[in-house]
């Protein structure tokens, strides 16, 4: 790892958008520091430094303030500053929220919200200090619609999206900028691992993580605010949450993601 070249931090690396931003930053010259919890990791960060770049992996539980520590402390031993940082680390839980276990509930808080935050803290203080960075947070198109069948996980995606945009807001002229991402529903393994995938959402069309990538990397590079990385359809989705009624919103969302096997 040279301190010539740029270093990004980027969670929920292993797989779907997280993978495809690391593939972008490694594209552009960066050293990564690659974090996520599953043993696909291994094969990421191997298929990353054949690009030419430096990784360090952390296989670390972001359900935990000790797992986000481990992340914060392999960031600061490498003695080098963060360039960039994209938290995309993320977790679902499908099902009507009375049906459902309170630690599957509670996780997705913690990793959506917790570690974010956490991660957020320690990633802004530094860039702060040296008046540069660019902050990448994975929010939803979701964020801005309530969420039968996903009502924690649309919360999470809620505060993330007010969070991320209150940060781009408080940072203005620091020369440090946050950016919200705001995919739809995209082609990664969410679904599977949320229990939805016989949900019809998740059996419809699906956007190609790559080019989600793509659209939040460039907003985030361009300092904006937020960007909408999604379908036609997604889009559209988006730009009609913020004038339909919420009633309406919910009704539309509960169809979408309502399991074919859900018993209510």
């Amino acid at each position: 790892m040279t301190e010539t070249r740029p270093l990004a931090l980027v969670t929920g690396a292993s797989s779907g958008i997280g993978l495809e931003l690391a593939r972008l930053f490694a594209r552009d010259g960066y050293d990564l520091i690659l974090v996520a919890h599953s043993d696909a990791l291994d094969d990421a960060t191997r298929t990353l430094a054949a690009t030419g770049a430096a990784t360090i992996p952390v296989r670390a539980d972001l359900r935990t303030a000790a797992g986000v520590e481990e992340v914060c402390a392999a960031v600061t031993t490498t003695g080098r500053p963060l360039a960039a940082a994209a938290l995309d680390a993320g977790t679902g839980q499908g099902g009507l929220f009375v049906d459902t276990g309170l630690d599957d509930q509670l996780e997705v808080v913690d990793v959506n919200v917790r570690s974010t935050v956490h991660l957020a803290k320690y990633v802004l203080d530094g860039m702060t200090a040296r008046g540069a960075g660019r902050v990448l947070i994975t929010s939803s198109v979701v964020s801005e619609m309530p969420g039968p069948y996903q009502v924690v996980y649309n919360a999470s995606k809620s505060f993330l999206q007010s969070f991320s945009e209150g940060l781009h807001e408080e940072l203005r002229g620091t020369g440090v900028t946050v950016t919200a991402l705001m995919p739809g529903a995209t082609d990664t393994p969410f679904f599977r691992k949320a229990e939805m995938a016989d949900a019809p959402i998740a059996r419809g069309p699906k956007d190609d993580p790559a080019k989600v990538a793509r659209k939040g990397y460039e907003a985030m590079r361009g300092g904006k605010r937020k960007v909408v990385a999604s379908s036609p359809m997604s889009k559209t989705m988006a730009l009609t949450a913020a004038v339909m009624p919420d009633s309406v919103k919910a009704f539309l969302h509960r169809f979408m993601a309502k399991p074919a096997s859900a018993p209510r």
